[in-house]
């Protein structure tokens, strides 16, 4: 593994490669491809954009059909990427370190903590919602927590297959695995981590832009759908890349262990996006809307203080 050594330009052209064959996947097979075929809808410019009805020859992104088709491209995808990546090494072994899949085993107390020491820094993020959650899940509230409710979906149907499992585990053995492969066989760029950090997970960020389509055509295809399918695939891009840049960080804070952003990744699809306002309403009608502030703060600033370098001691194998 050692000797080989990878052009920056290189490197950068083999993680849009990765970026690419991933989400080209879904588009190749005919299975995996959207369908629209109704016309754009007439309304109101001044009407707020609202999901019709779906067509009888349609195909849209959550069918079960449609799911099981992507959910095979992407698992080829992801097998290729590791391919390419284990061909460049000249080695699987020389490859499995790198990529992060070599698996940790405890053996004492300490090695113990060590291991599940990282899979807590992004849930500490989440004290917040997951004590809003833990409000919600009660007799009260006829226990429909979100993250019960959500992990009750992983086993019901084909889209909690996708969400929660085979869509984080595909992602991040992509674009943290084996695009930081690749870049950190560069010496120039592995010894720029923070440029990884920031820099690598926009790739993760542009992978998801080609939703704008879906939710484009779902609305409508009115001048109002247009509009609001920018602004949410623009702020997706964002915090996907946010994300990505805290996975980045992870991979590498760890050693190269790709275990800790799968968690990450799998947990946060889970948890959602935070809902700040409806947990604070939830809290006043439990008579705990101080406890929630006081939940969301210490979860900011635990995680704050975790990703500086006067935190990681608790959790962090290496140093950036």
């Amino acid at each position: 593994m050692q000797d080989v050594v990878l052009s920056p330009t290189t490197a950068h052209l083999l993680g849009l490669a990765f970026a690419s064959m991933y989400v080209g996947s879904i588009y190749v097979s005919k299975e995996a491809r959207l369908v629209f075929s109704a016309p754009p809808t007439i309304a109101n410019p001044t009407d707020k954009p609202r999901e019709r009805l779906k067509g009888e020859n349609e195909r849209w992104r959550d069918d079960p059909d449609v799911i099981k088709a992507r959910l095979a491209a992407v698992s080829i995808a992801t097998v290729l990427c590791v391919a390419v990546v284990c061909w460049i090494t000249r080695s699987v072994p020389a490859a499995v370190p790198l990529l992060g899949l070599r698996p940790s085993f405890p053996t004492s107390l300490s090695s113990l903590q060590r291991i599940v020491a990282p899979h807590l820094v992004t849930p500490l993020l989440f004290l917040g919602p997951l004590y809003a959650e833990l409000l919600s899940f009660s007799p009260r509230n006829r226990w429909r927590g979100t993250f019960s409710t959500r992990t009750k979906l992983l086993f019901s149907n084909v889209t909690g297959l996708r969400n929660y499992v085979v869509a984080p585990i595909t992602e991040e053995i992509v674009f943290r695995a084996c695009v930081l492969s690749v870049y950190l066989l560069s010496p120039v760029l592995a010894l720029n981590q923070v440029g990884l950090v920031l820099t690598t997970p926009l790739n993760f960020g542009l992978a998801h832009l080609h939703h704008a389509w879906d939710t484009y055509n779902r609305l409508g295809r009115t001048a109002a759908a247009l509009k609001h399918s920018i602004l949410v695939s623009l702020f997706q891009m964002m915090y996907t890349t946010l994300f990505g840049a805290l996975c980045t960080y992870l991979f590498l804070q760890t050693h190269y262990s790709i275990y800790v952003p799968i968690t990450a990744h799998i947990f946060c699809n889970i948890m959602g996006f935070p809902d700040f306002l409806g947990d604070l309403r939830l809290g006043e009608g439990e008579g705990r809307r101080s406890v929630v502030i006081a939940a969301y703060l210490c979860g900011v600033i635990g995680f704050a203080y975790s990703v500086m370098p006067m935190g990681r001691w608790w959790w962090a194998f290496s140093e950036i």
